[in-house]
């Protein structure tokens, strides 16, 4: 019998990472590594996160697919025999690359997979940026003109962000994370990225990493201008309150705040994720609990029910659900 599962992470060294994932959340670093991603949730080849919780403990999630797939993921489908999402917290002290992701369509022809994805801001410096889509009036051929001088982000559509803010990404969408940004990461299992534009900077090993122009330029939306944030708004229901982050076939997301203490029963079948935002939790099921704390992440497998979660009073947490 299956229960609420927690996994341990799986950190990544970036040339654009730093250690806030250390001071916000008490994480585990490497000693003096640079850490831009912490991979929470994750079933990639060579990288599956393992369980750290009850009977299971040392088996990974690649093992529950392997073993146990049916009752994980219910009704939900798996992505070519795969977990379905993959889920990360990325700590950007420098300006991410210029990138893109292939949408289905290019990610068959060049060999990728497609992946779309959606960024909470979970802590942010002031003034902190995103680029999303392109300024209104951008050309594949202006754009691939300002390749060739270094000025790329003169095409692009940036937008001021702080703590709670939260985008939408479809594959297509140019993109890049701006400095003194912590974002948690909900997105398609997918690990093509193409670089447009890396800010003629170095990687890690002193060289300039690698860029993919023609890639870029084939899966770029030249459509796609100045998107918004999601809405900050609010809604109240049985003592929390709901706000809406996303809701596409490939998952949804929704974020819930408590007042005060709430408890939440989780009747509604299938797999779900809870990522903490803020505060403190309890997530219980099977006759298993876990208690959460501020960036740590929870998979409640679909055959748990009746499951419910305990939410301190000023407590945030993601509510993640993967797509049929």
């Amino acid at each position: 019998m299956l229960y609420p599962f927690t996994f341990q992470p799986i950190f990544k060294e970036r040339p654009w990472g730093g250690r806030s994932l250390e001071r916000l959340y008490r994480k585990p670093l490497p000693p003096a590594a640079l850490i831009g991603e912490s991979w929470e949730v994750a079933d990639r080849p060579g990288d599956a996160t393992t369980i750290a919780n009850g009977p299971l403990a040392g088996r990974d999630l690649r093992w529950l697919m392997e073993h146990r797939a049916s009752e994980l993921l219910g009704r939900v489908r798996a992505q070519n025999g795969r977990f379905p999402l993959l889920i990360k917290i990325l700590d950007a002290r420098r300006t991410l690359s210029v990138q893109v992701h292939p949408p289905p369509s290019e990610a068959a022809r060049l060999g990728g997979e497609p992946k779309t994805e959606m960024w909470y801001v979970a802590d942010a410096a002031p003034g902190a940026e995103l680029y999303a889509g392109l300024k209104a009036g951008v050309t594949s051929e202006s754009f691939a003109a300002k390749i060739q001088t270094g000025q790329v982000a003169e095409c692009l559509h940036r937008l001021r962000v702080e703590q709670g803010d939260a985008i939408f990404l479809p594959s297509g969408r140019v993109h890049a994370i701006g400095a003194g940004l912590v974002i948690f990461e909900i997105q398609q299992n997918s690990d093509t990225t193409y670089r447009v534009f890396d800010w003629n900077r170095s990687g890690l090993d002193g060289k300039p990493r690698a860029l993919h122009i023609p890639e870029s330029l084939a899966c770029i939306d030249f459509q796609d201008f100045e998107p918004a944030l999601i809405s900050r708004g609010y809604s109240p229901k049985n003592g929390l309150e709901f706000r809406p982050l996303a809701h596409n076939p490939l998952f949804g997301v929704e974020i819930l705040r408590a007042r005060t203490q709430a408890r939440l029963p989780l009747a509604k079948a299938g797999l779900k994720i809870l990522g903490l935002a803020a505060g403190s939790a309890c997530v219980a099921g099977h006759d298993h609990s876990v208690e959460l704390r501020k960036g740590e992440f929870c998979l409640v497998p679909a055959e748990v029910r009746p499951s419910e979660m305990t939410l301190a009073a000023g407590s945030e947490v993601l509510l993640i659900q993967p797509g049929g």
